[in-house]
């Protein structure tokens, strides 16, 4: 009969150390958790603890878990070391702009502040203390002035500590999550830990499109910019700006009016190099567009034609881009966002952004009588509740105004 202890069972002893000449005693609780497969030797795990009491209660609910095989040998992976499998191998699909943002999430604020700390170990509370301490100590950013561009003091960049956004918390958040959520299906952890966690609420941005009175006076001053006809492109199809900077030639159909979105511009962190990648959504659209953007591009395709004939070996257009600078390369976001941002506070709206063209165009599209699945379609949302959720405000005043031409029927009929 085999004298080697069955699995769940266990010891509990007291035992007594000497360090720097003082002795101290405690309590040590060991249990079998199994066998190794290979060698067939026994698997034990101890816990110890100040009382008895204690180290008793921690192996009875080792036991438990034993009997009911929900126990899981402690991993001795760090989160830093879970993250780096987990950026490594888990995310084979996701764009590389997004895994470049990941990566930089976790260097920046997750393992600085719980790198060190063992998978298993991390419980919710350290992640909400995580959370809490990003929102109270803030980080620190490059400073930018009233136009957008980076400060810089004797040619180095100028850096300043701002509180992190709930935004931004909640994107750190995202990242987390995830890898910890992975690491839960593949049994590393029982739980994710930052389930629990209550995070900071995310107050919606109010939106300010440009109103008819603003767009007039905006198109008026664009006139004859260079960058003209890419503002009046996105104020009329509501195209992101990654998207009309990296509209193809061959996505614009003449004969029947169409634009077709497939692609976005974007720029390779740390390489200054752009390439085309799927939108946002990861799907592509087909824009009905009016007949007044047709004609800009058609204006534009003769412009480059133009500019092609002067520049000549040195035309260099191999994305067949239609917005380009007069060599025929990309143009860049920078660039186009500030001559926005001064042509705009020409135009009387010094607050507008670039990104307020799309919600100009939006709000428009609604209050002129297109219905929500339509102007969510033609803006490459998710789905109309987003679209919904984001100018509810405007079909509230759609209704509103509905209303009033109703009361204004009733009278009508009713004579009153």
């Amino acid at each position: 009969m085999s004298s080697r202890a069955a699995q769940g069972s266990g010891t509990i002893r007291k035992k007594t150390v000497t360090r720097n000449g003082q002795q101290y005693t405690y309590w040590e609780a060991r249990i079998t958790t199994g066998r190794d497969p290979g060698t067939g030797k026994q698997k034990q795990r101890s816990f110890s603890g100040k009382t008895q009491a204690e180290v008793r209660k921690k192996m009875q609910a080792a036991a438990v878990e034993i009997e009911t095989g929900t126990y899981q040998e402690p991993s001795k992976l760090t989160l830093a070391e879970w993250l780096d499998i987990w950026a490594a191998e888990y995310l084979p699909d996701v764009k590389p702009r997004t895994l470049d943002s990941y990566k930089t999430t976790i260097k920046t604020h997750i393992k600085p502040a719980l790198g060190a700390v063992k998978l298993q170990a991390l419980k919710a509370p350290q992640v909400q203390k995580f959370y809490n301490d990003l929102q109270k100590s803030g980080v620190t950013v490059a400073k930018h002035d009233s136009d957008g561009k980076i400060v810089k003091k004797n040619g180095a960049k100028v850096y300043e500590t701002v509180p992190m956004s709930p935004k931004s918390i909640k994107n750190v958040h995202g990242v987390l999550h995830k890898a910890l959520e992975q690491a839960a299906e593949i049994g590393y952890i029982r739980v994710n830990p930052a389930d629990a966690c209550k995070l900071p609420r995310v107050e919606k941005a109010e939106i300010k499109p440009l109103d008819s009175e603003d767009i007039a006076r905006f198109v008026q001053v664009i006139s004859g910019h260079p960058f003209e006809n890419v503002y009046l492109v996105t104020l009329f199809t509501g195209m992101r700006e990654g998207e009309v900077l990296g509209l193809t030639w061959d996505c614009i159909d003449f004969e029947n009016g169409t634009i077709t979105i497939r692609r976005q511009l974007m720029r390779e962190r740390g390489k200054g190099t752009y390439t085309l990648a799927t939108p946002k959504n990861g799907k592509s659209r087909c824009i009905k567009a009016a007949a007044t953007v047709m004609q800009i591009l058609k204006q534009e395709r003769t412009k480059q034609a133009e500019a092609r004939l002067r520049a000549g070996m040195l035309w260099d257009n191999p994305l067949d881009l239609v917005f380009t600078n007069e060599l025929g390369r990309n143009l860049s976001a920078q660039t186009v966002y500030l001559h926005f941002k001064k042509l705009a506070e020409k135009a009387g709206v010094p607050a507008a952004r670039f990104h307020d063209l799309r919600h100009s165009y939006a709000v428009a599209a609604l209050q002129s009588g297109d219905d929500i699945k339509t102007v969510q379609e033609n803006l490459g949302h998710f789905s109309a509740s987003f679209t919904l959720d984001v100018y509810g405000h405007v079909t509230e005043q759609m209704k509103k105004a509905s209303a009033e031409r109703m009361e204004q029927f009733i009278k009508g009929v009713s004579g009153a």
